[in-house]
């Protein structure tokens, strides 16, 4: 069972699809990458000490479905 969430990124993207227009490939991977790094380094912070590897997995987990 997944419970995978969509991260604001994500739900701004298709907003502006659906409501303004089209946002060019490239800015939106790496508005999305930028956001992961974020996302990677506030769980990082919050279980210090904890892993790339680990904040990497928690992202997956909660914003992927795989």
């Amino acid at each position: 069972m997944s419970n995978n969430k969509q991260t604001a990124v994500e739900w701004l993207v298709e907003e502006i699809h659906k409501n303004v227009g089209w946002i060019p490939v490239h800015i939106q991977e790496q508005a999305k990458e930028m956001e992961k790094e974020q996302i990677m380094d506030a769980y990082k912070a919050d279980l210090y000490p904890c892993s790339g590897e680990d904040a990497e997995d928690y992202y997956k987990q909660t914003f992927k479905s795989e």
